[in-house]
């Protein structure tokens, strides 16, 4: 991971994360590894920092069937659904915004009925 994402240096973490794992990430492979722990005195259900980012990501991608099933033998196979699935979301997206934003000069042409 860290030849082929070198700009990555700040990695968040959940709170099963602590432990060896966070001087393994600094020695080897020069990562500050964040644990985001729940404090004792929150009670019910709190959102974490940073958490709801990941959350949301993946709530997002799972709106794909072929994602909310591992059917996949490879990883790679995987990532390339993955790929397809946020390239869909954005695409959604961008000609939601073009369609919103079209000027609304032109006037609409009425739509001829049929006489039955």
């Amino acid at each position: 991971m860290r030849t082929r994402f070198r700009k990555i240096t700040l990695v968040w973490a959940d709170g099963g994360y602590t432990g060896r794992l966070v001087t393994w990430a600094k020695e080897k492979l020069q990562l500050t590894l964040q644990i985001v722990k729940r404090s004792d005195d929150m009670t019910g259900s709190v959102v974490l920092p940073r958490r709801w980012v990941v959350e949301r990501s993946l709530g997002w991608l799972m709106r794909s069937r072929r994602l909310v099933r591992d059917f996949e033998a490879l990883p790679a196979s995987s990532e390339a659904f993955i790929y397809f699935s946020a390239s869909m979301l954005m695409a959604r997206r961008l000609a939601r915004t073009t369609a919103v934003s079209r000027p609304l000069s032109s006037p609409r042409q009425a739509r001829p009925t049929l006489a039955a």
